[in-house]
């Protein structure tokens, strides 16, 4: 459970490591990225609609985030094989992680009680951060809508790179 204690990162915040597995089951560590921009977007459950919205987006973006130096990750509390079917299915060409323990939706603050179909349950609240190629948070989307997402997050990139 997420320790309220703990201090949740905000923009100019070395953005804490994470260490789960990627979709192919092979171990991850954000802080194997530094020297590159990265996009790293939280999303509550993969191949659900809104999830596959704002995944679609960034895959029609990628020439983009690509362009701009950047590194798209995705992230939810479905394990690997999940993010696997889910990246197959709509042949994503980005890494999804697996956070099925959900330290990094923790980590990051966003493990949350919400209320969903009327029950109230811990959820991931869909949030994206971008972060330099030192580690630090430069920019956080929270609350996100799916729709048009991919193109905010590229728009932020390009009045971060000047």
């Amino acid at each position: 459970m997420f320790n309220q204690m703990q201090q949740v990162p905000e923009e100019g915040d070395l953005a804490p490591d994470i260490a789960v597995s990627d979709d192919h089951g092979t171990p991850f560590q954000l802080i194997g990225l530094r020297g590159k921009k990265v996009v790293l977007y939280f999303y509550p459950k993969a191949d659900t609609p809104g999830c596959t919205v704002e995944a679609c987006e960034f895959r029609t973006r990628m020439a983009d985030f690509n362009s701009a130096g950047s590194v798209v990750l995705g992230i939810s509390p479905d394990g690997s094989s999940e993010q696997a079917a889910f990246r197959n299915k709509f042949n994503l060409p980005f890494k999804l992680l697996a956070d099925s323990q959900h330290q990094a939706a923790e980590a990051y603050g966003v493990w949350k009680e919400r209320v969903i179909d009327g029950k109230k349950m811990m959820a991931v609240e869909r949030t994206t951060y971008i972060i330099d190629e030192s580690g630090v948070i430069r920019k956080i989307f929270r609350n996100v809508r799916p729709e048009g997402h991919a193109s905010e997050v590229y728009n932020a990139l390009r009045e971060l790179n000047g």
